[in-house]
């Protein structure tokens, strides 16, 4: 364990072992609280933080395509389309996209996207409700012109 001085306007040097195990960089925030008589200093992740991973041409060329497909979709939900499963791999894989959130960007799921879109678009979606009691009222009755 290293000590450190506090210095002037309170501030403190993070011994350079600590600095590059927690891969910080200048600029970095970090969270500070006292707890049990210690000053805790915990990195905040603003963004996450891992190193580049290594790409074959081709997965290059495929991440490309995935990175133009995330923009179309992200200006143009209606005309846009979604990733193929490997393209959502290497995406997330390359931080593009949220690991968790993989199956939001693949074609399957923004078919779904699209057709919700046109509904709202087209004014065929119901609601807002502000109770469940409104929202149940609300689907029993049908609109003018469905069976």
């Amino acid at each position: 364990m290293a000590a450190v001085r506090i210095g002037p306007k309170h501030q403190v040097t993070i011994p350079k072992e600590a600095f590059e195990v927690l891969q910080l960089s200048e600029g970095d925030f970090l969270e500070a609280r006292a707890e049990g008589g210690r000053i805790i200093l915990t990195p905040m992740q603003l963004a996450a933080k891992a190193p580049a991973p290594r790409l074959t041409p081709a997965d290059q060329r495929r991440l490309a395509r995935a990175s133009a497909k995330i923009a179309r979709v992200q200006r143009d939900l209606l005309r846009a389309r979604g990733l193929t499963t490997a393209e959502a791999q290497l995406a997330a894989r390359a931080g593009l996209i949220d690991p968790d959130q993989m199956y939001w960007w693949t074609e399957t799921w923004q078919k779904g996207e699209r057709s919700a879109e046109a509904d709202r678009r087209a004014g065929r979606l119901r609601g807002t409700f502000a109770t469940v009691q409104a929202w149940q009222e609300g689907t029993r009755k049908r609109p003018a012109g469905r069976g």
